[in-house]
This record gives structure tokens, C-alpha cells and sequence, in this order.
């Protein structure tokens, strides 16, 4: 069973101007220098960021690029996720080869970012933009292999923090372990508090998600606090714990939904009751955790063939259409259907 990556969010990138292909080329080079990239290697990842960051700017509506370095045991790679609301591409893959475009749509130098990566993958409808996301290691391609689950996170406009994150780990049993923490406000206060979070769930070996909580309320006190959930995935079956406003849904392709019951308080300050439910999850569904600055106003209806995309691109598409600017919002999504 793969391990997912742990994430550190370098920040977005919003792309409305020429020169915010030079910034995006830096911050991804720098972050490649930083996990031990060859020259070669961070090259490469220059280019990819060049690549996305030029396309977004020629041809997207509201583009913006989001740098993030991810690390599996001592070794780390670097995730780019453009994120656009412009015209969409009707055929994305042939978009991907050198040299061909559709007319108003992204698609000129994308073989080179597919060509360039150990992963690469997009999720695009006309009218409603496109995701793309690249994904480049050091090594070992294996490293590049898809997660069951992944997350996104974005500050509220004007702060160069978020107060939302998301983690995710194995327990000892191969259960998947998801979380998604809300500090309460926004700026470095708020971002203390959710680091506080995950990093004492990351650092945690207990499994049940209401016992995750219960130990993350006395470890976090000396922090503002924050709203968390937490869903642990086996089989056909989630168990869900939550304390504040963090959302818990099992989404179907049909748009059918099941909300997860979270109870009122905040973890660190103030928790009356912590309570597990269990939930059937068929293997069409997908678990969906979000922070409050994301509308629960979505469908994967709206979305034809979102729900059998890698994770990423769902969390992606969601925090894009439904998150609320004036908030911080996080979106994190697991997929089903994985033997216990």
C-alpha cells in the first residue's frame, strides 16, 4: 500500500502578468535545490514551471500556480498544480503534444511538461477551465505514483499563510488516516495551529479518529486551536470523528452525497464531546474533507468523469469552484474502494 506523501505548501502563484513565469521558475528551482536536485534535474523543473506558469498567462482566465514540495522517506520531489478558470480544453490529451493548441485554449508546451515529468495529469471542461498538475522526483520514478489520497490548501486573499491544512498517513493495520485542520482566524496564528495539528498527527500512532482527536486536544493547548476532522478509511467502511466546522462527505459520481456528523468545539479549547460514526463507502465513492472557507454547495455531477481522476484533481477542481475567497479553504479527498 503506498505511503502518501507528506506536503509543504510554498504558496500560490497568481498568474497575471508576464513576469510571474520568472517567479514561478524560481520558487520551483529553489525548492528542487533544496531537496538535493541535480542542475540537470532542477532544470528540468524550471522548465515545467516556465511552461505551465507562460500558458496560464496566454491563454487562462484567473490562472494560478501553487508550488509545493512533497517528501516520501529521505527523499523529496516537486508538485506544481495550475489551477485556471478560462476556456477549458475539449480534448486534453491531444492538448499535451508539442506544439498543438485549440484557439483560446491552453496546450503549447504541455508535451514538454508531460515529456519532463515523472507524473503528469489534467482534468479540463470547455467553459469552466482546466487543472493540471506535474509532479517531478530525483530519482526513482516510482516515487510518482499516484496517492489514494491528497489535499490542497489556499490562504485568504491578502495573507501569504494559510490557517487550513490537510495530512494524511498509514496506521500500522494500512488503514488510511485523513485530516483536515481549520485554525481558528487567519495569519501565522491560525497557520501555527493547523501545523500544530498535523504534525501531531503525523507524529501520532493512534488509529481510531475520535482517539486522534481526543490526543491532539491536550497536545495543542498552547495554541489558538483549531476546528479538525479526521476519517479513517478501510475497505468498504470510513470512520469519521469531527469538532468544529471542518466538513466531512462521502460524494458520489451520481451527485449524490452523505454528510459525516461533526460535533460542536474546537480542538485545543474546547471539546464536550468527541463521537466516531461509522459509514458504508461502495467503491464509486470518494471521501471529502473541507474547511469551512469552501462552499458545501457542490457536485460531482457537474464534474462528468472528475470522480475516476487521481485526487488531487478532484481537490483541485472543488477548491477552485467552491471556495469562498474571503476565508482560507482546504480540500482533501480520498478514493474507495481499497481493500482493508
Amino acid at each position: 500500500m503506498t505511503v502518501p506523501p507528506t506536503v509543504e505548501e510554498l504558496g500560490w502563484l497568481a498568474v497575471d502578468e508576464p513576469g510571474a513565469a520568472g517567479i514561478a521558475r524560481r520558487v520551483a528551482v529553489d525548492c528542487a535545490h533544496r531537496l538535493g536536485f541535480s542542475e540537470q534535474r532542477a532544470g528540468e523543473v524550471a522548465i515545467v514551471a516556465a511552461e505551465l506558469a507562460s500558458n496560464l498567462h496566454r491563454h487562462a482566465d484567473g490562472g494560478a500556480l501553487s508550488v509545493r514540495c512533497l517528501r516520501r522517506g529521505t527523499t523529496g520531489g516537486v508538485e506544481l498544480v495550475a489551477v485556471d478558470a478560462g476556456p477549458g480544453m475539449r480534448d486534453l490529451p491531444f492538448s499535451s503534444v508539442d506544439g498543438h493548441s485549440t484557439a483560446g485554449t491552453l496546450g503549447i508546451g504541455l508535451g514538454a511538461v508531460r515529456r519532463l515529468s515523472d507524473r503528469a495529469a489534467g482534468y479540463s471542461l470547455p467553459g469552466r477551465g482546466t487543472v493540471l498538475i506535474a509532479q517531478l522526483w530525483p530519482g526513482d520514478r516510482r516515487r510518482a505514483e499516484p496517492s489514494r489520497v491528497a489535499g490542497l490548501s489556499r490562504p485568504i486573499t491578502g495573507e501569504k499563510v494559510c490557517g487550513d491544512r490537510y495530512a494524511a498517513r498509514r496506521s500500522n493495520a494500512g488503514a488510511l488516516l485523513v485530516l483536515v485542520a481549520d485554525g481558528l482566524g487567519h495569519g501565522t496564528l491560525a497557520a501555527a495551529a493547523a501545523a500544530a495539528v498535523t504534525d501531531g498527527f503525523l507524529a501520532s500512532e493512534v488509529e481510531a479518529p475520535g482517539a486522534i482527536l481526543e490526543q491532539l486536544h491536550r497536545t495543542v493547548s498552547h495554541t489558538r486551536g483549531a476546528a479538525v476532522s479526521v476519517a479513517r478509511i478501510a475497505g468498504g467502511s470510513v470512520v469519521f470523528a469531527g469538532l468544529g466546522n471542518v466538513a466531512g462527505t462521502i460524494a458520489f459520481p451520481d451527485g449524490d452525497r452523505r454528510g459525516m456528523v461533526s460535533m460542536p468545539g474546537i480542538v485545543g479549547h474546547q471539546a464536550r464531546t468527541v463521537r466516531e460514526f461509522s459509514y458504508e463507502l461502495p467503491p464509486e465513492g470518494i471521501v471529502v474533507l473541507h474547511s469551512d472557507g469552501v462552499s458545501d454547495r457542490w457536485s460531482l455531477r457537474d464534474y462528468p468523469g472528475l470522480v475516476r481522476q487521481e485526487p488531487l484533481l478532484v481537490a483541485a477542481t472543488l477548491l477552485r469552484d467552491a471556495g469562498v475567497r474571503r476565508d482560507d479553504a482546504c480540500v482533501a479527498v480520498a478514493l474507495g474502494g481499497e481493500p482493508a
